[in-house]
């Protein structure tokens, strides 16, 4: 298959799973994750109607924005580190890791210098995986209120990165975790959803999913 072709397929799916769950295709975004492909292949896939990139490095995102510019939006969707922040606050509409008092505040204090608000999502690991990244769900509470007292940061939604399942329906119980939390926390955003189980992730209310291999093919390392 194409791009163009793999592409509409992902987006047939989120249309037919947004449809089994009695949802508006429009309530989903799908952020095309790029890491790794390169410049002339990312600007194929927005020729070919992607509309919100995703990068997980700083570096790399800097770079392929200074190359591309604003052909999309762009989104933020690794770990972030509080040295890393100056390349991605500005460059993207979402950051969707922000998982720190010291992160949020390095993050305001960039956004402030630049006259912006930048939104960002709280990763929280839902799992509870030593691996994974993000506040534990007890931790929510806290850091959004430490956000709200910030200047140039605006907490809009919550994300997570559930254990890779062998079966999509696996990753079910994370993502309605995900959800009551968000709900719980007068949330509307949630970025949960890969390529493995994004119909999954929308049945249980997903707003972002981050899509990646289904779009470009093989990951390059």
């Amino acid at each position: 298959m194409t791009l163009t072709e793999r592409l509409a397929e992902v987006k047939r799916r989120i249309a037919a799973a947004s449809a089994n769950s009695g949802r508006d295709e429009s309530e989903i975004t799908l952020v095309a994750v790029s890491k790794t492909i390169s410049v002339e292949v990312v600007a194929e896939a927005v020729a070919a109607g992607v509309s919100d990139l995703g990068e997980n490095r700083a570096q790399e995102l800097r770079d392929k924005v200074a190359a591309l510019g604003y052909i999309a939006r762009w989104h933020f969707v690794g770990h972030l580190q509080s040295n890393k922040v100056r390349h991605v606050v500005g460059a993207c509409a979402l950051i969707h890791s922000v998982d720190s008092a010291g992160v949020a505040e390095e993050i305001a204090v960039r956004a402030q210098r630049s006259g912006l608000v930048q939104e960002v999502l709280l990763e929280v690991n839902v799992s509870g995986e030593a691996s994974k990244h993000g506040v534990v769900p007890s931790e929510i509470s806290g850091l959004l209120a430490h956000i709200h007292d910030l200047d140039g940061i605006l907490a809009t939604g919550l994300m997570t990165i559930p254990p890779w399942p062998e079966d999509p329906e696996e990753s079910r119980p994370f993502y309605r975790e995900l959800a009551e939390l968000a709900g719980g926390h007068g949330l509307e955003r949630l970025s949960m959803g890969m390529t493995r189980d994004f119909e999954v992730a929308i049945s249980e209310g997903s707003t972002l999913v981050r899509v990646g291999e289904a779009i470009f093919g093989a990951r390059r390392l």
